[in-house]
């Protein structure tokens, strides 16, 4: 019976201890995610602006670019999962990386030849012990990506696709991230970003291009425009942009949603370590009072032994 109760004291002070963990970590992620949604939702405006812009050379000036078109010299594909750079974080990392398996399977019963690249160490770390051969991981900033990392993410994607070697150039652009839609509800989401296909104009424009009868002439919903330099130079400036601005879109996307899923999870596993300790000191209680028990019959019976002798 010592035994046992000193087995449920141990239990319940590591458990005290892990408890005060989970709450610091969900205490941490709850006031890191009031920035990282701020930062997904205000790309809101300037991402607006620049599809407006890709929009307006596409409908009166033909999008006609490199990053537009598709390139058949190469099968070879690049594949970008996004992950965290930590655990304790529920199943978010997993279901992307599942999603991304899917994906590097499905790209394979094509005939094509998934070029790997990873963004957080859960990945790198995940595909390496499998064997699996990565181009190139970026780390460390998972829960908040630098405009430097965005950067260098986005030049060596381009770069890739615009490589006309065959051996070493790419001839599409996939990413797997998280779109976070609320705290509850994150969504993965994989989205083919070069060759660009189709420009998105807001709902609010498609909605008013309805109400003056523009949605069967588009070209008629923007105003004149006149390019100087030249249409080309424009597209020259404008679709890296675009493309670097929906990398960023997705990584701060993934970043709000890699700090929810930490705060609810971390939110969880306090709520079961307050359970475990309620349980084990009840069971301590338990063994307490049969230790109590046991010590005082020993003690009847030891005087009654007496007084009969």
């Amino acid at each position: 019976m010592a035994g046992q109760l000193r087995t449920y004291k141990q239990r319940i002070a590591s458990t005290e201890k892990l408890k005060k963990v989970f709450r610091a970590m969900e205490l941490i992620a709850a006031s890191r995610i009031g920035a990282a949604r701020d930062k997904a939702t205000s790309a809101g405006p300037y991402e607006k602006a620049l599809t407006q812009a890709v929009a307006a050379v596409a409908v009166h000036g033909g999008l006609d670019h490199p990053l537009t078109r598709e390139r058949t010299d190469t099968k070879r594909v690049a594949v970008l999962a996004v992950t965290s750079d930590r655990g304790m974080a529920g199943a978010y990392s997993a279901t992307i990386l599942r999603e991304t398996e899917k994906l590097l399977d499905e790209l394979r019963e094509q005939g094509k030849e998934p070029v790997l690249y990873t963004s957080g160490r859960r990945a790198a770390s995940y595909f390496r012990f499998r064997g699996v051969n990565i181009a190139k991981t970026w780390d460390g900033e998972s829960d908040s990506p630098s405009a430097e990392m965005i950067r260098d993410i986005g030049r060596e994607l381009l770069h890739a696709f615009l490589d006309e070697d065959p051996n070493t150039g790419v001839s599409e652009v996939h990413l797997v991230f998280t779109r976070f839609k609320n705290m509850v509800s994150q969504v993965p989401e994989i989205r083919q970003m070069i060759p660009l296909t189709i420009v998105d104009t807001p709902q609010e424009d498609t909605e008013r291009e309805k109400e003056l009868g523009f949605e069967d002439h588009p070209e008629l919903a923007f105003p004149e425009y006149e390019f100087e330099p030249s249409e080309k130079d424009v597209l020259d400036a404008l679709l890296p942009l675009y493309v670097e601005n929906r990398i960023r879109n997705a990584l701060l996307q993934a970043a709000a949603s890699e700090l929810a899923s930490r705060q609810r999870a971390m939110h969880t596993a306090t709520d079961n370590a307050e359970e475990l300790i309620r349980d084990y000191t009840r069971l301590a209680n338990s063994a307490r009072q049969a230790e109590i028990t046991q010590e005082i019959s020993e003690i009847v019976s030891g005087a009654d032994a007496l007084s009969n002798g």
